[in-house]
């Protein structure tokens, strides 16, 4: 008989890599496809809504000629290259905002199989079998890809069936792949420099800011002006791809060289680093800690003063960008009737100017939300960590160390919508000359929507709090809201439908008068989700 041998493992340092890209891809298989398919059919069926709303040559290079004065909007969207067909303001549209939303997916994508994983101490044990040291950052690598190509090919795919043009559809789908690839390729890099997943996304995602605002300031550069900055983003690259407008093949090379260059200091870093340490090395803390560190709430307001203040200033600034727009924005579509149209029914019936304000208070408040489900579901991060049990060993009960985390998610919301209100307020006011009217105008108007962005942290709470393994499903269920709440009056969608999202049942302020029933009503739920999250964390066993 012949003796059986077992098949040698495999060595070096990819061994390993596509198991590790097929259990990553396992454990995403609801979070790819909800990026996935939200950004794909958020361009697709935008095309659609534009090509109804411009529905001649005539009235698209109308819009094209009043973007051209505008640098707030060229900033905000850059420039119209191509406006005679429906593709080419699908690419003005939604190109720059697709790219970066991409560029974050890849973003995520790789943090959550890299530094996260190493900080939860899963791969170390990944590590012992036979695995090579650059596997998992290969893995995770792949995984980003695979879901930027899966995102390009939706949107080639959707415009080329509503008769859109082949070369720009697919360079539009080609710009969105590879924003997600170079950025995932940045995360790669981030995730060996920080020593935990939280500042690894804070890098990548500060460097992803960073070219966004070097893009918008190129573009909004009259002539003579800065704008050469637009070829120091890599969301300018995207840009000047120019789909549907003479494509600039070219500049697919410089997209690829960045990603390339970045994935190779990646594998580099990673061979010079210890696992579980990062290279950008965290300040030792001083010897006693104060005495707001004695108990849980002071603890977890340290652990998320910083989001906050980021996101405060992210606030800040596009608050005031626009409010400094509502009254061009109104001059725009004022002329437009399908497009004001639309407007009302995301911002309000009233005056064109408090409509806008009114739909960018509802855009400022869903991304508030974004802010609350994060802190809330640094409960989970905490439990899972084993960074919990030590808490919970003293004096503290699980309703105390919930709340300690609660409270800074629910009171960050709202002051997150106190910036919001007043930035809008103060942006709107300076072009008006009403600086405190306007300032304390939209500031009630975004606390109206503070019961919005207490449910959709509630229901991260109730997940977490009754079936943990979930906790994660609670991104998706944001995703879902934001979806519906952003594009549903655009896309026509059933009554129904958008009643699913909570920012739905809130009147639009200041284009409609406040009634306090909704408040009322969304905020009894909010509470009442809350106290089943608390009534399942009491009951179930941690861990």
């Amino acid at each position: 008989m012949t003796a059986l041998t077992a098949r040698p493992a495999a060595t070096g340092p990819l061994a390993g890599t596509l198991p590790l890209a097929r259990l990553a891809l396992r454990r995403d298989r609801l979070m790819v496809p909800a990026w996935v398919l939200g950004l794909g059919l958020m361009t697709v069926g935008g095309a659609s809504s534009i090509a109804a709303l411009y529905d001649t040559p005539a009235s698209r290079i109308g819009l094209a000629r009043s973007m051209a004065g505008n640098g707030s909007l060229r900033a905000l969207y850059g420039p119209v290259f191509d406006a005679s067909t429906t593709g080419g303001l699908t690419a003005w549209r939604f190109g720059v905002f697709g790219a970066a939303l991409a560029g974050l997916m890849g973003i995520l994508l790789v943090v959550r199989h890299t530094r996260d994983e190493e900080e939860a101490g899963r791969l170390e044990l990944v590590g012992a079998a036979a695995v090579g040291r650059r596997a998992p950052l290969t893995a995770a690598l792949l995984t980003a890809s695979g879901a930027g190509i899966a995102l390009g090919l939706l949107v080639a795919v959707g415009l080329c069936a509503q008769g859109e043009g082949v070369a720009g559809s697919f360079a539009l789908g080609l710009a969105f792949t590879l924003s997600t690839v170079v950025f995932a390729s940045l995360a790669g890099v981030t995730a060996q420099l920080a020593e935990t997943g939280r500042a690894a996304r804070s890098l990548a995602g500060t460097v992803l800011g960073l070219a966004f605002l070097l893009r918008a300031a190129g573009d909004s550069a009259q002539d003579g002006g800065p704008s050469w900055l637009v070829w120091a983003s890599p969301l300018g690259w995207t840009e000047q791809l120019r789909p549907f407008a003479d494509e600039r093949w070219w500049v697919v090379p410089l997209l690829l060289g960045a990603a390339s260059a970045l994935t190779a200091v990646a594998h580099a870093l990673v061979a010079r680093r210890d696992l579980d340490a990062g290279l950008l090395a965290s300040r030792p803390g001083p010897a006693t800690a104060s005495r707001r560190l004695s108990g849980p709430f002071g603890l977890a307001w340290r652990l998320q003063r910083g989001s906050l203040y980021g996101w405060a200033a992210g606030f800040a600034v596009a608050g005031l960008a626009f409010g400094s727009l509502a009254d061009g924005v109104a001059d725009l579509i004022r002329d437009n009737a399908r497009l004001a149209d639309v407007f009302r029914r995301i911002g309000g019936a009233q005056q064109l100017t408090d409509t806008y304000l009114a739909s960018m208070v509802s855009l400022l408040a869903m991304l508030a939300s974004v802010y609350t489900v994060q802190s809330v579901l640094r409960l989970h991060g905490e439990e899972t960590s084993g960074r919990a049990e030590p808490v919970l060993a003293g004096a503290v009960s699980r309703l105390r160390w919930a709340a300690s985390h609660l409270v800074p998610a629910g009171l960050g919301g709202l002051a997150l919508l106190l910036v919001a209100g007043l930035s809008l307020g103060l942006g709107h006011g300076a072009t008006g000359g009403d600086l405190p009217g306007q300032a304390s105008r939209m500031t009630g108007a975004a606390l109206v929507l503070a019961p919005a962005v207490w449910f959709t942290g509630a229901t991260a709470f109730v997940l977490h709090g009754v079936v943990p393994r979930a906790a994660g499903a609670a991104w998706g269920l944001l995703g879902f809201f934001l979806l519906v709440g952003l594009y549903g009056p655009v896309l026509d969608l059933p009554r129904p439908v958008l009643d699913l999202s909570p920012f739905s049942h809130l009147p639009k302020v200041p284009a409609e008068d406040p009634t306090a029933l909704p408040l009322i009503v969304l905020g009894l739920l909010a509470a009442a989700l809350t106290a089943v999250g608390a009534a399942g964390l009491r009951r179930r066993d941690l861990g």
